[in-house]
Formats: C-alpha cells, sequence, structure tokens
C-alpha cells in the first residue's frame, strides 16, 4: 500500500543513503536545493556533510564536491578513515573533489564588508562540471560568515551562494554551529530563513547521559517526519537513525503455538505462546527470571528452532554454567549452531548502540526465537524517554520478523512490586509472565501466574513453583494465600475461605 503523503509529494527528493534518515524525511532531501544542517559541537555535523556524499558515491554512483572552510581536507580524510569511506579513492577517479578554503596556519582573517564569495563559486561550479558532481557539502557556514561585519551581508551572500547552487542542478548540505540544543536554530540567526531546508542534530545531556537526535524542523513544499528522533554514529557506518516513524501496525499474526520449555507453563498459557508474540518475565531478582529464559530457549532447541540470547547482566560462561546446573548445555547448543549468546554490559554503549547491535545479530543469525535478559539493566544507560523508545523500536522489530520474544525485568522489591520496564513495556506486550517470592510461616517460597496473555484464555491462578537440578516445576495454585502480587502475602484459614465460598454462592443464587 502506497504512503498517501509520498503519493501526493510532487517535489523530487535525493536519497541521503543515510540509514533511517530517509524513513523520516519521507523519501530523502528535496533535490536540487539547500539544507542547512545545524547543530552544537559534537553533534555530528560534518559527519553528516562527508556521508551524504559517501552515500551518494557509495550507493548511487553519484559524485560529490565537499568545500571545507575549518577542517583541512587532509584532517577529514583521517577523521572519517574508520567509518570506512575510501575518500582518496574517491578523488583518484573523480568521484570525490574538494575544495579546502580552511584557514592556513599563521593566516589572519579579517572581518570586513567588502569579502563576497565570487571567487568561491567560481571554484564550486568549475569542480562540480568538471567530475559531473550531484551533490554538495558545505562545512560549514560559520567559518565563512565570521568574515562579514553584518547580518544583511550574510543573509545577501548566503542567497547569492543558494541560488548559484540551484541553478548547478545539485542537491547541498550545508552546516551550520548552534550555541545551545533549544535556543535559535543558528549562531548568526540568518540562515534557516534563506535555506529551503532546516535539519538539527541535538546532543542533549540529561540525567547524566548523553543523547543525540536529529529533527526534520522544515522542508520547504514538500512532507517529512515530526519531532525528534534518536541516532548513533557506528563504525563502518557512520550515522545511524532509528525512526520510530517506519513501525507500522500491520504485522501478520499467527495461531502457531510454541512450547514455553515449561510443560505447566504452556499449560497455564492455554497451550503455549504464539509463534510471533513478545512475552514480559517480571520478577525480583533471583526468583527465576534466568532459568524462564533458559527453559524457553532450551524449548526452543529441543523444537528445532534457533535460539538467539542477548545478555546484560552475566557474563556468557556465567549463563552456561548456570543452564548446565539445570540441565541444560549452552556449549553443545552453540556447537550445534542452535544458539548463540552475545553478553554485553550496558555502559559498552547508548541504546541506540545496542538496539542496533540486536537487529544486526538478528538478521545474521536469522533466529526463532530471542531472549533479552534482562531489560532491566538496560535501564541505567539511558533516561526514560529514551529506553521506552528502545522498547518500542525493539518489540515491532520482533514483530516484524515473526519471531518470539522473551524479555526479563526485575521488580524493585524482593516480594513484589512495580518494575520500571514492567511499566514502559506491559502494553506492548502480548503475555505477561509474573514470578514473585511468597512468605509462608517462616519459609520462603516462590509463585507464577500468567497476568497477560493476548488472544487466547489462561489460567488466572498463582502457582507455586521449586527449582531443582533438572529447571523450574510448577505445582499447585496458593489457595490459602492472598496478597502475593501487592507484595503482602497473608495466610488465610480454611474455615475463611469456606466461609467467603458460602457468601459468593449465596449471592449469585
Amino acid at each position: 500500500m502506497s504512503d498517501p503523503f509520498i503519493e501526493y509529494d510532487k517535489i523530487q527528493k535525493t536519497s541521503t543513503g543515510i540509514q533511517g534518515l530517509d524513513g523520516i524525511a519521507l523519501g530523502g532531501l528535496p533535490s536540487g536545493r539547500t539544507t542547512l544542517v545545524a547543530g552544537t559541537a559534537g553533534t555530528g555535523k560534518t559527519v553528516f556533510a562527508a556521508q551524504f556524499l559517501a552515500e551518494g558515491v557509495r550507493q548511487f554512483q553519484e559524485p560529490g564536491v565537499f568545500v571545507t572552510f575549518e577542517e583541512s581536507a587532509a584532517d577529514i580524510r583521517r577523521n572519517v578513515a574508520s567509518l570506512g569511506w575510501g575518500i582518496a579513492t574517491w578523488e583518484a577517479s573523480d568521484q570525490w573533489c574538494f575544495i579546502d578554503a580552511s584557514p592556513q596556519p599563521g593566516e589572519e582573517i579579517l572581518i570586513t564588508g567588502s569579502f563576497d564569495l565570487g571567487a568561491l563559486l567560481v571554484r564550486i561550479e568549475a569542480s562540480v562540471k568538471r567530475i559531473g558532481a550531484k551533490r554538495v557539502a558545505i562545512d560549514s557556514l560559520g567559518a565563512v560568515f565570521a568574515r562579514f561585519d553584518s547580518d544583511l551581508i550574510i543573509r545577501n551572500e548566503l542567497f547569492r551562494l543558494s541560488t548559484a547552487l540551484k541553478r548547478l542542478g545539485v542537491t547541498t548540505v550545508m552546516t551550520a554551529e548552534r550555541t545551545s540544543e533549544y535556543g535559535a536554530i543558528s549562531r548568526d540567526s540568518v540562515e534557516e530563513f534563506v535555506t529551503d531546508n532546516v535539519i538539527v542534530l541535538r546532543n542533549v545531556l540529561e540525567e547524566e547521559k548523553r543523547r543525540r537526535t536529529v529533527e526534520i524542523l522544515k522542508f520547504r513544499g514538500t512532507m517529512h517526519g515530526k519531532g525528534e528522533f534518536p541516532f548513533t554514529m557506528m563504525p563502518e557506518t557512520g550515522i545511524v537513525v532509528l525512526p520510530l516513524t517506519e513501525i507500522e501496525l500491520d504485522q501478520r499474526s499467527s495461531y502457531k503455538r510454541i512450547t514455553s520449555g515449561i510443560a505447566e507453563l504452556d499449560t497455564m498459557c492455554g497451550g503455549g505462546f504464539f509463534r510471533d508474540s513478545v512475552i514480559l518475565v517480571s520478577g525480583a531478582t533471583g526468583c527465576g527470571k534466568t532459568l524462564t529464559s533458559t527453559e524457553f530457549i532450551a524449548g526452543g532447541v529441543a523444537a528445532g528452532e534457533r535460539c538467539l540470547l542477548m545478555a546484560f547482566e552475566e557474563s556468557r560462561d556465567q549463563l552456561s554454567r548456570n543452564a548446565s546446573g539445570w540441565g541444560k548445555d549452552f556449549d553443545q547448543f552453540e556447537q550445534d549452531g542452535k544458539l548463540r549468546v552475545v553478553a554485553r554490559y550496558p555502559e559498552s554503549g547508548g541504546l541506540e548502540d545496542h538496539l542496533i547491535r540486536i537487529k544486526s545479530e538478528i538478521m545474521e543469525f536469522r533466529p526463532n526465537r530471542v531472549a533479552v535478559d534482562s531489560l532491566s539493566a538496560l535501564e541505567r544507560v539511558s533516561t526514560i524517554k529514551g529506553f521506552r523508545e528502545f522498547v518500542i523500536g525493539l518489540t515491532s522489530f520482533i514483530k516484524a520478523q515473526e519471531i518470539a520474544g522473551l524479555f526479563t525485568a526485575t521488580t524493585s522489591s524482593l516480594l513484589g512490586g512495580d518494575s520500571v520496564t514492567e511499566t514502559h513495556i506491559s502494553t506492548i506486550t502480548d503475555s505477561i509472565i509474573l514470578l514473585r517470592y511468597v512468605e509462608m510461616f517462616g519459609e520462603m517460597q516462590r509463585g507464577i501466574t500468567v497476568l497477560k496473555m493476548r488472544g487466547s484464555a489462561h489460567d488466572k491462578d498463582i502457582r507455586a513453583f521449586n527449582i531443582d537440578s533438572c529447571g523450574m516445576h510448577i505445582g499447585p495454585a496458593f489457595r490459602n494465600v492472598t496478597g502475593i502480587l501487592a507484595g503482602q502475602p497473608r495466610h488465610v484459614p480454611t474455615a475463611e475461605i469456606e466461609r467467603l465460598d458460602q457468601l459468593f454462592q449465596q449471592g449469585t443464587g
């Protein structure tokens, strides 16, 4: 089905080639026009400009011209080498051309009203025609406009520059500095009014955590996604945008059931989980969440399925040792090609980095099941808003792949209570399994219940379970205990239960 916004959008667009960006730009940057990319120091403006040209060469065989006013061409080549862009090779084959207008050592920069861009425009036009360029990047406007002593002159020269580039028929990206993340769009507060399009990059510090976002502020005469979208910079890739606008509620739903790995839990769930469902297992530390994910994986392997375990709390060897203690041989599963275990500390990257890596592992390994243990550990490296976006992005991707996903989350207290993770994921999961400690007569027992099961009837009981060397064993329901889910279990005498049963029977008679 075609997108109605794109269908009625008559302005031709040029794909940036930047992963995820074309999604929120609804096809790319308006062709033959100038786009201002504004941001504070460290937001990725130069990388954006260079990547726009690099992807033009790599993906679309479109040559590009890079005009630099600050860093030298040699510095830019070195700085982007880690991204795997062979700029020197492209220069040799006339696919990339530098116009180096950066200050030379010892050069004095004069601020004057008589300076103009005439000579620069001649150089740009000559380079564009020589290599047949389709794209131009200018980094950055602030450096050249510092030579002018009047906002009126800046406006006139920028208009002159934009007009000349349009006449050449190239699609152009210009970068400009900002002094604050949510203040004026550019330092001179002129550029955004003259250019056709404005994209804002931010690198906000919130709760001692940095979070990069991109916002399309305006596209003249064409539609685009609204709001801020997270992005990150990855080795060998560059900028990767994570657009929630690509998430559509059009996934197919399967009626096929799969095992949880625990026969009694399958019965409680009405016959097992649905093949393409997302399951949340919530409980206190030590109550059996990792075991539940281990049983989920073992059940998949036994059914001939491929399983991926993303671990953020325990190392691979520790997980293997734990599994062997429950009679599950992770090492053998891996040797048979049925399991891949990826263990990383949450602090090894931002949530955007983790999401990209999880997606990459899924696309490479092509599992039938994915377990993430645990989501709660990832809360440490993000704000609440960033965490919710991560959860939405992950669950929607797993659903789109039509595979089963099981996530674990840790509650705030031993006997239950709310989980921050549970709060942000409960509405977008298909099933919720709660694990709770139950204190009875000086003994700590464990309880399990199916709180939610979309599209299926399920057991409403809270059942006792125990753990031994063979795994989890679910027993009968707690018939004489109340307040378990509230974290305040209380024993109810048998006589009181019988009296309440009689009252209910009388009320329904």
